[in-house]
């Protein structure tokens, strides 16, 4: 008896043991070799970006690494910004994409390719001999002053470099993910060595010499340790991830204080990442809740209805949304493939729809859209200004960061489809696919037309029967109540969880067919500050309407600086159609066309230059001008608020008619494409205005092809009164500088220029501020040559 007992209590143990492990399982995404997508226009950005990956030439983006290693690069460097500060930044990204790529496809170029880059990576990082390994020019005496704490920290400059650690952050990932994806040994070792050199690097500086170098730009470093630490098991590695994060942006967040007004997006976002890793890593709460609030500040507050954030880079008010509705330089797609990889991170840890909600959202609606399906060119900016247009990369040409993340983005379609949890298989995404669930021997083929049907079919075929728990997104776009489920030709009765997933917990025979009906409907979106501009939605995708093929400058980039940026003529937005409508009726304006799948049509359109428009998924807008968000006025107000906007944009076209070069002192990429260069200067921003100024100096160059500047006109503000500077021209003295005494107001003053100067110009100015001793130059909140 006594022995029965015992061999109950073992067996007893053995189950409860079995069952904790199971439900202390975690959640997992399933490897993208598990996922093989199926034809939708996810399969054609896919080989779209393929095509686009073998046109780049390999031997140019290692040139810079080959040049500083001190070898001779067997190609001449890319142009652009891989030739103008940044090289070698898009190497890092190409290591990455070339690792997806091979990892969803199974492509064996994908693989040779990724196999010479590391073994040519190799080389330089041998030629260092301290495991050091980067394109950056003059890099590795840079990183020797650092080490011994000679620190020159901005926020887009490091040492006089172009953020260097932003640009060594690419190199990291992309050994990283050629070992995760790509099945590299030699890459991790090389990642191994590189973080060896990074711990050294920091090992005589005190925590606050690192957080002034972490002042300057500097991707998911902190991520990337973070990962070293888990592949390795060595806690070395997930101290350095502390050491390189940042503690001015992750303390506010631990508070849930919002500090996120003006600062540069995607400085921000890679660095939450990796307090997000660093959290998983060692089971710290309050990091990973600030993490959390983040996300929900920057989706709930923050994000347009593509999903994507920031206006010239930077995060803007949360109650004013005009600067998004008037910039040609709308969303970043480097912020929504960050805030994605942020979303991936937050769900695996607590599977909540939400986080499903605004991946699926982003991912149809930005990522999917910011790729030219003909040309496979990347986007920058996606303007949200009415009848505006996008720029597309070229492969020769165009280096933007916006390339190396786009170049990820399409290659990982599959990551997110499903993810796994014991005998639970999560379906997140509707996308067909086929997934080999190796666990359980098991193969799911989903098919679909979503989002032109709203049916989705689940075929789910086990070597033989086996159990599991199938868990379905109820998205959110779907009313309550709607979603219907059958197996087998069957309905079937499920229950929906608290976490937005519904549950069919059962044993699966081969060739069990699970049809879910996710019906859809027009939704009205308003802008987040409540303004009159709406966007529509069906299901989850965003609907806009082409407007025209006019002036579109420079849609194809050239290898210019700015060649990123839709410079072309703005329309008036007076001339834009208004829906003449009160709020709550707009929604029955949208009517749809019969025989043409996701294709609408909006009526009380009050418009005279545009008739007949249609609205049709953003994601198939390219080469066109478009409407995203549309303006609602009553008929009452409608009068009066085009006399209003006509006067606004009167205002605005002929001060960009006067306009020939601009800066935005204080941000990143205005900055970036004028060269800027400065001694003992800060940034920040005032009522909403980015600003420089100066203990010591800084410069800009315009731009001036046709030698026709006439004036200079700077913008400064009334709270900095009494400051005294002087402004030299290509080197020139040309005027002194007191500033005005004007509380907190904004001012400009025109400062004339001389025609000699102009003349011997080389058709550039290089606009200098100098702070007089003990005085302070600026700030500048605009530098402007104008006609």
């Amino acid at each position: 008896m006594t022995k029965n007992i015992m061999l109950f209590y073992l067996i007893a143990v053995v189950v409860l043991c079995t069952n904790c492990k199971q439900e202390n399982s975690k959640l997992e995404p399933f490897q993208l070799s598990d996922v093989e997508l199926l034809d939708s226009p996810f399969k054609k950005a896919e080989l779209t970006d393929m095509n686009y990956i073998l046109e780049m030439d390999v031997d140019r983006l290692l040139a810079p690494y080959l040049r500083e290693a001190g070898l001779e690069p067997k190609a001449e460097s890319y142009t652009n910004w891989e030739n103008t500060g940044l090289d070698g930044h898009i190497g890092g990204h190409y290591l990455t994409a070339l690792s997806l790529m091979y990892a969803s496809t199974g492509d064996v170029r994908m693989k040779e390719r990724m196999e010479y880059m590391i073994s040519e990576l190799k080389k330089c990082q041998d030629a260092f001999g301290d495991g050091y390994l980067g394109g950056i020019p003059g890099g590795y005496e840079m990183w020797k002053d650092i080490a011994k704490g000679n620190i020159d920290a901005g926020s887009f400059s490091l040492n006089k470099k172009w953020v260097p650690l932003y640009n060594i952050h690419k190199i990291y990932a992309g050994l990283r993910d050629a070992y995760l994806y790509g099945g590299s040994t030699v890459a991790k070792d090389m990642l191994i060595k590189l973080s060896d050199w990074a711990i050294q690097l920091v090992a005589n500086l005190s925590e606050a010499q690192i957080q002034d170098m972490l002042r300057s730009e500097h991707g998911g470093l902190n991520e990337v340790f973070a990962d070293v630490a888990q592949l390795t098991g060595d806690s070395k590695y997930l101290q350095l991830a502390h050491q390189f994060s940042d503690l001015s942006v992750l303390n506010p967040l631990i508070n849930k204080e919002d500090k996120l007004t003006g600062m540069h997006a995607n400085t921000q976002i890679p660095k939450v990442i990796g307090y997000k890793r660093v959290a998983d890593e060692e089971n710290n709460q309050a990091w990973s809740d600030a993490a959390r609030y983040f996300w929900e500040n920057v989706v709930t507050k923050r994000s347009v209805c593509i999903g994507g954030n920031s206006v010239r880079e930077h995060f803007h008010p949360i109650d004013d949304y005009s600067s998004m509705l008037d910039s040609e330089q709308g969303p970043e797609t480097c912020n929504t493939y960050n805030m994605l990889k942020l979303t991936k991170l937050l769900f695996m840890s607590d599977p909540q729809g939400k986080y499903m909600d605004y991946y699926e959202r982003a991912l149809y609606n930005h990522i999917l859209s910011t790729q030219n399906p003909e040309t496979g060119g990347f986007v920058y900016f996606t303007p949200m200004r009415t009848g505006h247009y996008r720029v597309y990369s070229q492969p020769q040409t165009s280096f933007w960061c916006c390339v190396g993340s786009g170049l990820e983005n399409h290659a990982k379609y599959g990551e997110m489809i499903y993810a796994h949890q014991g005998d639970e298989l999560l379906v997140n995404l509707f996308i067909p696919s086929k997934l080999s669930w190796k666990e359980k021997n098991t193969e799911i083929i989903q098919k679909t037309n979503f989002p032109e049907s709203d049916i989705v079919e689940l075929a789910v075929n086990p070597e033989k029967a086996t159990s599991f728990n199938l868990k379905v997104r109820y998205p959110s776009w779907v009313h309550k109540g709607d979603l219907k489920i059958e197996i087998n030709g069957g309905s079937v009765d499920f229950k929906v969880l608290e976490n937005g997933y519904l549950s069919i917990d059962r044993k699966w025979n081969k060739g069990d067919v699970v049809k879910v009906v996710l019906p859809m409907h027009i939704q009205v979106e308003q802008i987040p500050d409540h303004e009159h501009f709406y966007s529509f939605k069906y299901g989850p995708v965003v609907l806009a309407a082409k407007t025209d093929t006019t002036h579109m400058d420079g849609m194809f980039a050239d290898d210019s600086r700015g060649g990123h940026i839709a410079a072309g003529p703005k329309v008036p937005l007076q001339d834009m159609p208004i829906i003449m409508s009160d709020p709550n009726t707009i929604q029955s304006k949208v009517h749809e066309v019969d025989g043409k799948p996701l294709t609408f049509t909006v009526d009380s359109l009050v418009s005279d230059h545009y008739k007949n428009l249609q609205l049709m998924p953003f994601y198939n807008v390219h080469e066109s001008r478009y409407i995203v968000y549309w303006q609602s006025e009553t008929k009452d107000g409608l009068a009066e608020i085009k006399k209003k906007i006509e006067q606004e944009e009167k205002a605005k076209q002929a001060l960009e008619a006067q306009t020939i070069d601009l800066v935005y002192p204080g941000e990143q990429q205005p900055e970036s494409d004028h060269f800027v260069k400065s001694e003992k200067s800060n940034i920040g921003v005032f009522n909403g205005k980015h600003w420089r100024d100066a203990t010591g100096w800084f410069s800009y160059e315009l731009k001036d092809p046709k030698k026709e500047a006439k004036v200079l006109r700077v913008m400064y503000c009334g709270y900095n009164g009494g400051r005294t500077f002087t402004i030299l021209i290509n080197n020139k003295k040309y005027k002194d500088v007191v500033l005005e005494n004007n509380d907190n107001v904004f001012y400009t003053i025109d400062y004339k220029l001389p025609k000699d100067i102009v003349d011997s110009s080389n058709g550039k100015l290089t606009v200098k501020f100098v702070a007089a001793e003990g005085s302070v130059a600026g700030g500048v909140f605009e530098v402007r040559l104008m006609k």
